[in-house]
């Protein structure tokens, strides 16, 4: 799977919702829930961050979970790429981009949506065939008035914000015609997810999913 191909797939991805989970399990057993959770309230599309033991065991839990579209986070190896693919994970997002994790996922055919913050790595990006990119970490690198301006000369980059975006800030991303959607945590509160609160989680996913995104 050549790495346009994979931009392809992420751009579709990325394009059913404004806002993707970023999602941090720490117990199997709330998997399924969160995702089912997340997917009613409108947000089908779903990182799972292998930062925690039972992350790939979480990925094939909501793998099974009808109308989402479970992705794997923070890929760093090739060995993470193929144990992803291998847990169900439909596409996968990495902080940033190297030659091994390119052909670890044209390899085992795993759409990627790569990170990149400056000019010469969206450069890197674009001349290996990645359009549709992860800008991490947002809040750090100069939020949204940093992707306006790199949406100037390369407008044909479009971008999926995370780190540091909240309900409160991701219209000020949303609103840039180079952001696809955006990436946040918020919908998924460890707390919540330790007291079962589905129902608040969904309440929560329905109010991203109504979140308003540039036209054109």
């Amino acid at each position: 799977m050549t790495p346009a191909a994979q931009s392809a797939a992420a751009r579709d991805i990325c394009a059913m919702a404004p806002i993707v989970p970023v999602i941090v399990v720490s117990d199997t057993a709330h998997a399924a829930p969160l995702a089912q959770a997340l997917v009613a309230g409108g947000l089908p599309a779903l990182e799972v961050t292998l930062r925690t033991p039972c992350a790939l065991e979480a990925i094939r839990a909501m793998a099974d979970v009808e109308g989402g579209i479970v992705g794997a986070g923070t890929l760093l190896s090739p060995a993470d790429v193929k144990a992803a693919k291998a847990a169900g994970a439909r596409f996968g997002v990495a902080p940033g981009l190297t030659d091994s994790l390119v052909k670890a996922c044209e390899d085992e055919g795993l759409p990627l949506l790569p990170g990149a913050v400056t000019a010469s790595e969206v450069m890197y990006a674009l001349e290996l065939g990645y359009d549709m990119l992860k800008f991490f970490p947002a809040a750090t690198s100069g939020g949204a008035p940093a992707l306006k301006a790199i949406g100037a000369p390369m407008p044909q980059a479009s971008f999926c914000p995370t780190g540091g975006v909240s309900l409160k800030n991701a219209r000020d991303y949303l609103s840039l015609p180079n952001v696809l959607c955006a990436g946040g945590s918020w919908v998924a509160p460890a707390g919540m997810m330790n007291a079962g609160n589905w129902t608040g989680i969904e309440a929560l996913a329905r109010e991203a999913a109504a979140l308003s995104r540039a036209k054109g």
